[in-house]
């Protein structure tokens, strides 16, 4: 008997329930924090450029630590080496969760938006290499407008008042999880530069220790915070500070802890739906800290710059660094993540939700130009601290995020309505029969 031919994917996927569900949490969770994180940026640029901004110099490169362990460290690089490692830690157990049990498992549901995140990264970085070809100095910055602060991009949301279906709020995480991954990978391989082997063999010790405790003892941890930080922690500070000093940047440590926590519940469950496990548990316990705290003190640091006034600000947006990295992130972002999804769409033969247009697919690639805190994070280690390259970088994401975030917000506002009228139709079919289907929703 001939099979029923399969209908065909939609663009973007709505997933499962249960994952846009979660999805939907984890957005709500970070719209607090990326109203922080802007909060905190605008609060340096004002003081930097302030008549007591050498307070704020003083206070950023104010150093501490212990030498001895090459962790005499400015309170800014504290906050990008140590505090944004608790972010990343974050990007390994969201990124983990997706590929165990997330739609990242389903390589029909993952090929597009992973094929639109690698467009949004290779697009922007061909345009500034081409702005600044033939500079030796300036073409290192070429990651800078490749990173998608979702963090960010969720406080935009918020603000316009964006009512998301859930298809493209799975699209959106799933995107900027995948261009973390992606971020991680280059800061690794571009951004290193000599190894120590020693410091580096050295860390494979407290990270395996870390790593056989945390899936052989996964209900422990889970079930007693108090050993978690009793335990883990220290084996976890550890990992971070041995590679750090063999001069890969420590950030990765986050990562690679996050790839370590198990997502299952036990080895013997079987599979996703097991329930929570340790890594969404701590997920839990840590996002608050990350988007709370880490982040914003980071953004505090960094976004910091002086731009000298009108003169200034003119002056650093003439630089090919800073014309580079906003046409990058304001077009190149969209672009790259537009043709990509278009073309996937195209070889996979998949159509568009239909209750959704291609304007909404322009309006999630505007928000993931908003770079910011992995593109502050690339500036510093493409230019160094100082150096007028990385302010006049600072400037352009800055500006590039602000112009992206109006953009988008353009885009969606315009949208909102037709995004409610989905969003009652999602809840009225969850109510139904616990599964949102595909809506021949009005445009």
């Amino acid at each position: 008997m001939a099979s029923t031919p399969s209908a065909p994917a939609t663009v973007p996927s709505r997933g499962s329930f249960s994952e846009a569900t979660r999805i939907g949490a984890i957005l709500r969770k970070e719209t607090v924090g990326g109203m922080l994180l802007v909060g905190a940026a605008i609060i340096a640029l004002v003081w930097a450029n302030s008549p007591v901004a050498d307070s704020y110099f003083a206070l950023r490169d104010f150093r501490v630590g212990y030498a001895p362990w090459h962790l005499e460290l400015s309170l800014g690089a504290w906050a990008s080496d140590g505090l944004l490692a608790i972010f990343f830690f974050l990007v390994g157990l969201e990124l983990k969760r997706e590929i165990v049990a997330g739609d990242l498992r389903d390589f029909r549901k993952a090929v597009i938006p992973v094929a639109a995140a690698v467009g949004g990264v290779v697009v922007p970085a061909l345009i500034y290499a081409a702005v600044n070809w033939g500079n030796e100095k300036t073409i290192q910055g070429w990651a800078i407008p490749t990173a998608t602060d979702i963090a960010f991009a969720v406080a935009v949301l918020a603000i316009v008042g964006s009512r998301l279906p859930s298809a493209l709020r799975i699209f959106l995480l799933t995107l900027a999880v995948v261009d973390d991954l992606i971020a991680i990978v280059i800061i690794a391989v571009f951004y290193t530069g000599e190894i120590n082997v020693l410091a580096l063999g050295l860390t494979l010790v407290p990270l395996t220790l870390y790593t056989v405790l945390a899936q052989r003892y996964r209900r422990f941890f889970g079930m007693k915070p108090a050993a978690a930080w009793l335990i883990l922690l220290p084996l976890g500070l550890a990992t971070w500070a041995l590679l750090h000093a063999s001069g890969i940047h420590a950030t990765i440590a986050g990562v690679l802890l996050g790839f370590a926590i198990p997502v299952i519940r036990s080895a013997a469950s079987g599979g996703p739906s097991a329930g929570p496990g340790l890594a969404e548990i701590f997920e839990h316990r840590f996002r608050p800290i990350s988007a709370g705290f880490a982040v914003p003190v980071f953004a505090f640091f960094s976004a910091g710059v002086a731009i000298g006034g009108i003169d200034g600000f003119t002056s650093a947006l003439a630089d090919p660094v800073s014309i580079g990295i906003i046409v990058a992130l304001v077009a190149g972002k969209p672009v790259g993540i537009l043709v990509t999804t278009w073309a996937v769409a195209k070889f996979t033969r998949a159509r568009l939700d239909p209750s959704l247009r291609w304007v909404d697919l322009l309006g999630m690639g505007l928000l993931a130009g908003i770079g910011f805190t992995v593109s502050l994070l690339v500036a510093e280690l493409s230019f160094g601290a100082g150096g007028p390259e990385n302010d006049h970088a600072k400037v352009a994401v800055l500006t590039a995020s602000v112009l992206a975030a109006m953009l988008a917000a353009v885009v969606l506002r315009a949208r909102n309505r037709v995004y409610k009228r989905i969003e009652v139709a999602e809840r009225a079919d969850a109510d139904n029969d616990g599964t949102p289907d595909v809506y021949q929703t009005g445009r």
